[in-house]
């Protein structure tokens, strides 16, 4: 898989952009503010349909236009599939080669990415929900049919909050208990299958950027000594106080341990983001095994925290991935990036191609 051609109208900073990336590594050069994330948030839009930043539709419109619209033309199995997002105030359209029925999933199984950017470390020092969004993404690519169960299993959620809200007794919770028992269970039973496969290569890319043992350990979100069923009762009396269910898949977490010590705590911010890219490209290397195809990898600011030998590190391992790998520099700097990349450099918004040299 390769994304083959990129346009983008109205997104941000960025002047009508048409992009045809190298399929293995382009690099995109320039100043601060001149709009690289800008240009690399809009390709990760198209594969996700939201913004690695958080931003909302509003920022992303450009001042003076009342939508935007993403273009790619992406190389699958031999064939070109066309993946277009138009976006406004009036919400979201997704088309797929065509088909606008399949959502932001339907980008996600055309254009599977991962992100490297300045905020990675957060997946090590943030909360827990960044870490279970990294394993939800892993079992949507490796396990078919978990993102149809991690609905059922939202709805089940909402449900039973909804009828701790309405102030439901314990025989008029017991239906949406049973539900949510027997999805939840199917959830933990997923999350905990993609971690033992991918416990290996975890550790594998942990090692390699951090010169240590690193640790991986998933907290199903209730006591292990005790089943679902019996947590929630456990848990029945602040259920109802707080008007939410306090323990379940949705309370998981991914514990990180970096030489013996819980990483978060203790790592530098240097540190983090090297533990947080080796699970981004661990992830990467997984799903890519699992899809049998390379996934487009963007890396906006790979040096920013990092001294010149863990960079070094970095860019040797996103090297031998062998995804499309599209990188933001502050500078051309052919040390740290492949010789002969297909080079553009961007200034205020305007893209053009870099002379070779």
């Amino acid at each position: 898989m390769s994304i083959k051609r990129f346009t983008a109208q109205g997104f941000r900073c960025l002047g009508n952009i048409e992009l045809e990336p190298d399929p293995d590594y382009t690099l995109i050069h320039g100043a601060n503010a001149s709009g690289k994330t800008s240009l690399l948030e809009a390709f990760a839009y198209l594969g996700r349909g939201k913004s690695f930043r958080g931003a909302p539709t509003t920022n992303l419109i450009q001042h003076g236009e009342h939508e935007f619209v993403l273009f790619g033309q992406v190389e699958a199995a031999g064939r070109l599939v066309s993946v277009g997002v138009r976006n406004s105030r009036g919400g979201l359209e997704v088309r797929v080669d065509g088909d606008s029925s399949g959502g932001a999933a339907a980008l996600a199984a055309a254009l599977p990415l991962q992100v490297i950017d300045p905020d990675v470390h957060n997946l090590v020092s943030g909360g827990p929900d960044e870490r279970r969004r990294f394993l939800d993404w892993l079992a949507f690519h490796v396990e078919p049919g978990y993102l149809a169960l991690w609905r059922q299993f939202r709805r089940a959620l909402k449900q039973r909050n909804a009828a701790l809200k309405g102030g439901g007794n314990r025989g008029a919770l017991s239906a949406w208990d049973r539900e949510f028992c027997e999805l939840g269970g199917r959830v933990d039973t997923a999350r905990q299958a993609v971690l033992a496969a991918a416990l290996e290569t975890l550790r594998e890319h942990g090692s390699a950027l951090l010169g240590a043992d690193i640790d991986f350990r998933y907290a199903s979100g209730w006591s292990r000594d005790r089943s679902l069923k019996e947590a929630l009762e456990d848990h029945f009396e602040r259920d109802c106080v707080l008007g939410t269910t306090q323990v379940g898949p949705h309370r998981a977490d991914l514990r990180l341990i970096y030489d013996e010590r819980q990483a978060r705590r203790l790592v530098s911010r240097g540190q983090q983001k090297l533990l947080a890219s080796a699970m981004i490209l661990a992830a990467t290397e997984i799903a890519q095994t699992a899809l049998e195809r390379p996934l487009l990898l963007l890396l906006d600011d790979p040096a920013a925290e990092l001294d010149r030998v863990s960079l070094g590190r970095l860019m040797d391992r996103v090297a031998g991935l062998g995804s499309q790998v599209i990188a933001t520099s502050l500078e051309r700097d052919e040390s740290l990036f492949p010789a002969a990349p297909r080079v553009f450099h961007v200034e205020q918004g305007e893209l053009r191609a870099a002379v070779q040299g």
